[in-house]
């Protein structure tokens, strides 16, 4: 279905959209990206150069790819533009209505064989393809930020979409040297969907005052062996994406206490603390700001890994169950696309089965709040004794 002659169209000009168009270009693709602020088109030109100049410095491309790269880039900001592409990425403000519309237009432009795609984190792909007269060549195609440097790609059909589309989709991302998994659309897909606990246990464990976070994320990265702790990577991602994105899979999750935000992480958010790119969120990012150190005490460095990592697999467990995905999917997803040590549910075998199961009955038990329960996946394992791999 697709030639190195398609045409790639992305509509945003932000950092993921850029990321996108990036990835498509040095793939040999003629790339339309669009935006309908041309300041903002002109800033990601800009930004683009920039980037790809760094990357000759530094030697990993040649001056000539530089180019090559840059000839294949069309920067416009009249939706007109994208009528010639075989593939349209959506990659704008995470609302509805907003993207529905975006589609809706696109679909009066391009050709009937044209695939519309969503790099949505979070939103419906079904819903999304309703706004459309031919939802079955809509897709969901969430890259990881960065683009040009995470791996992973989800793939996800709506409830409309056509196996043909699927398959061509994956063939031609897999071609762009990416990773990819399919996954059912539910709310958060796999990553966003799974990777819950690691906010949430993490921000229970901070309220209740067992750990400080300065210790929680101590622990996630020395004793769990997690390339950053869970308070460090939300300032990172910024409080307005990642509060955003609990908040709308615990909604679209009809309020299910297991995905429920936490007020703490909301307070910041109200307060315009966004993290790293407001200069303050859980930490001060100030010039002078002063950091506190971790308590390292290895006994409550194992309680908060043992409380947070055992709710990733219950959750890991719960999206197979499910069937939201294959197994080798989720766990190939949680490496590749949020950079965990392993797959949840081969580090579930590795630890034992009978052990997270007696820790989340414990939980649950002295909580006795569903967001403990435990997943029916798991108590099948417990069971009849068997392990995921």
């Amino acid at each position: 279905m697709f030639t190195k002659n398609s045409i790639i169209g992305v509509i945003g000009s932000g950092a993921m959209g850029s990321g996108i168009a990036q990835v498509a270009a040095t793939a040999s693709h003629k790339v339309v990206l669009f935006d309908n602020n041309q300041s903002a088109l002109s800033k990601a030109e800009s930004n683009l150069k920039i980037s790809l100049q760094k990357l000759v410095e530094k030697g990993k491309i040649t001056a000539e790819q530089q180019g090559f790269i840059l000839a294949n880039i069309s920067f416009v900001n009249a939706l007109t533009d994208l009528s010639e592409c075989s593939l349209i990425i959506e990659a704008i403000v995470e609302n509805l209505q907003v993207k529905r519309s975006v589609f809706t237009e696109l679909e009066k432009l391009v050709s009937p064989a044209c695939i519309l795609a969503s790099n949505t984190s979070s939103l419906s792909i079904t819903s999304i393809a309703s706004a459309c007269s031919k939802p079955d060549r809509v897709i969901g195609l969430h890259f990881f930020n960065p683009a040009t440097i995470m791996p992973l790609v989800e793939i996800i059909p709506g409830v409309a979409t056509t196996q043909t589309i699927v398959s061509a989709c994956k063939t031609l991302i897999d071609s762009w040297g990416k990773v990819t998994v399919i996954t059912k659309d539910t709310p958060g897909f796999i990553v966003n969907r799974v990777a819950r606990p690691f906010y949430s246990e993490a921000l229970r464990i901070y309220e209740e005052g067992i750990a400080s976070m300065e210790t929680i994320d101590w622990a996630m990265k020395d004793i769990a062996g997690f390339k950053m702790g869970p308070f460090e990577l939300m300032d990172l991602i910024g409080h307005d994406v990642n509060y955003v994105v609990t908040e709308t899979v615990w909604t679209q999750f009809y309020f299910d206490p297991k995905f429920k935000p936490a007020l703490s992480q909301k307070r910041l958010l109200e307060a315009g603390f966004l993290g790293r790119k407001s200069g303050r969120g859980f930490y001060d990012y100030s010039p002078d700001a002063k950091l506190k150190e971790p308590l390292k005490d290895v006994e409550i460095g194992k309680t908060v890994v043992k409380r947070i990592l055992f709710m990733l697999i219950n959750e890991a467990a719960d999206t197979l169950y499910l069937k939201v995905a294959t197994r080798d999917d989720i766990d190939l997803a949680m490496v590749k696309g949020v950079n965990y040590p392993k797959g949840l549910l081969k580090w579930a075998d590795e630890l034992g089965v009978n052990l997270i199961v007696k820790e989340l009955t414990a939980l649950k038990d002295f909580y006795e709040e569903d967001r403990y329960r435990i997943s029916p996946l798991l108590k099948q394992h417990f069971i009849m004794k068997k392990t995921f791999y």
